[in-house]
């Protein structure tokens, strides 16, 4: 029987900030937004990425109509061969973030059985249930679009990430009158991003930004390195800009840079003026005077170019005193500590280091909309009901006071976690069921192969090392006839702790014979017994759980 209803699901970015994915579905029919992935923490030892669990996707798969993409930042596409790899549907998106989309799917062998459908601003899609139109935003990247869900119970608005610059470095100002015309035609329900819901006032236009960097490279008397987003193609622009107006060439570092501006200056998103971009190993050509440096690591990423060439570690690029390094980005939440740590070393070179957001050094401004610019949002939308995206829980929260100041009422506000599952049928909303949702981890080739036990086990490896202990029995007597032989790993030095590993012998040696003489055999049995004995000895002697792994040879 099918469902009359409206109901939109959260997959992954509510609640939290990273791998955004949520669903619209009427009946037989749905639709997704956006399909991000999240970088780990450093807690995550050896995972690569996070994407949203999609068991509900899979399980309804027939009734999928395509993928529409908001904008074409990694926590909105990352996720994006991994989805395909699972479901075959079309992507929606507008040109730059299909030609982003394009380099991912290459990767991974995906391009040529992929359906890609480009839309802008004006497109129309008309699907049995659900039409969708779009509007034009601004964002730290071209081509975003908010997108509208015209159903038979209503119209649901998704406003992507946005902010309103009212003068962009593109000269694409957002689209203000359709987002009142939507507004004037109601709203049954508007989620709407609340990254920077706590910050007050309005966002500074990106413009700003590139009378800094102008300055900064008018004074600058060596080399400047600049490092930000790859994805802000704006931001790139301006830096092009200002190396053009100094007479400086421009050397990209690190591969998501090379890709960006590729596909930026193809699709007509970045005019570069002709022989001005160099190889990184031409810079010995020219003068520090005439080099500037684009390069990805401002998020202190220990393999990205900044973090490497602040470690001396990049082949062809060195920092020498006298040099420019400009951080033109803020660090996302817990990335405070590695982008310190390469500031720290970047004056050990000599280098001159500017870095800090905002009014401090005017070298980046945020792409997502301040307080009064999400109020505004509120008040041209005009919606009945309002969920609240993109933010940790407080984010979510100062964006529902800033509805409530608007007059929405608050009991038509819900803040979701993922999973949860909002309603609408006749007018009225309600959430009272969950879809299954959670954490799929990235690990090499593996996807959802590193689950929970595995992360504790590297968790507990990393903390307190790993003892291993080898015993040989023999099949015909019964008895020990080689070892206990101990290897350790990460947990004691083994030179200086010889009295601890003949007791870890002697302990292991007394407790298989003891179990051997009571006709034990079972190989399960032994390692769990010594797994125990010399778990709590270990414990009372160091006060460290070190992994154990006894290993049991039959001879």
């Amino acid at each position: 029987m099918k469902s009359e209803q409206l109901s939109i699901f959260a997959l992954g970015g509510l609640n939290e900030i990273g791998k955004n994915m949520y669903a619209i579905q009427y009946s037989d029919e749905i639709l997704i937004i956006d399909c991000g992935i999240k970088f780990p923490d450093e807690s995550l030892l050896g995972v690569d990425g996070i994407i949203p669990d999609i068991t509900y996707l899979q399980d309804n798969k027939d009734k999928i109509r395509g993928l529409l993409v908001t904008h074409g930042h990694e926590d909105h596409i990352g996720g994006i061969p991994y989805l395909l790899k699972k479901l075959n549907l079309p992507v929606y998106g507008s040109r730059l973030t299909l030609g982003l989309i394009e380099i991912k799917l290459k990767e991974h062998n995906l391009l040529a059985e992929a359906s890609l459908v480009e839309i802008d601003s004006e497109t129309k899609l008309d699907f049995e249930y659900i039409h969708v139109s779009f509007f034009k935003t601004n964002h730290s990247i071209p081509d975003c679009v908010g997108m509208v869900f015209d159903t038979p119970e209503g119209c649901v608005v998704h406003t992507g990430d946005f902010k309103f610059d009212l003068i962009p470095i593109n000269n694409q100002p957002p689209d203000l009158h359709k987002m009142a015309q939507i507004g004037s035609r109601g709203v049954l329900a508007l989620l709407s991003e609340s990254t920077n819901a706590e910050k007050p006032g309005f966002t500074p236009s990106e413009r700003i930004v590139g009378e800094h960097l102008m300055e900064a490279f008018i004074q600058a008397r060596g080399k400047v390195f600049v490092s930000t987003f790859a994805s802000n193609v704006n931001r790139v622009q301006q830096v092009i800009n200002a190396a053009h107006f100094t007479n400086r060439k421009v050397a990209l570092l690190g591969r998501s840079m090379v890709n960006v501006v590729s596909v930026a200056i193809d699709q007509g998103y970045l005019e570069v003026p002709e022989n001005m971009l160099i190889e990184p190993k031409s810079m010995n050509f020219y003068s520090p005077e005439q080099v500037a440096i684009l390069c990805t690591g401002s998020q202190g990423e220990p393999m990205a170019a900044l973090s490497r060439i602040a470690n001396s570690s990049y082949r062809d690029v060195e920092v020498l005193p006298g040099d420019t390094v400009i951080f033109s980005s803020s660090p996302i939440p817990g990335n405070e500590r590695g982008v310190s740590r390469i500031i720290d070393n970047l004056f050990h070179l000599g280098a001159k280091v500017i870095y800090g957001s905002g009014s401090s050094t005017g070298m980046h401004v945020s792409g997502h909309a301040y307080q009064e610019e999400l109020r505004l949002m509120l008040t041209l939308m005009k919606p009945k009901y309002f969920v609240p995206i993109h933010g940790e829980y407080r984010m979510l929260h100062h964006h529902c006071q800033l509805a409530g100041s608007i007059g929405i009422d608050p009991q038509n506000m819900f803040i979701l976690k993922n999973g949860d599952v909002l309603d609408l049928k006749d007018g009225q909303a309600s959430q009272t069921r969950t879809i299954p949702a959670g954490n799929i981890y990235i690990d090499g080739l593996g996807i959802g192969s590193t689950g929970n036990i595995i992360l504790r086990d590297r968790q507990k490896l990393s903390a307190d090392g790993m003892l291993i202990i080898v015993i040989g029995i023999s099949k015909t007597e019964g008895r020990i006839v080689t070892g206990p032989d101990t290897i350790t790993r990460g947990f004691i030095y083994v030179r200086e702790s010889e009295e601890l590993l003949k007791e870890i012998n002697q302990i292991a040696a007394k407790t298989v014979n003891s179990l051997l003489i009571q006709n034990h055999h079972q190989w399960n049995v032994l390692k769990k017994e010594v797994k125990e004995k010399l778990g709590h000895y270990l414990f009372k002697e160091t006060k460290k759980r070190p992994m154990i792994l006894p290993i049991i040879i039959e001879v």
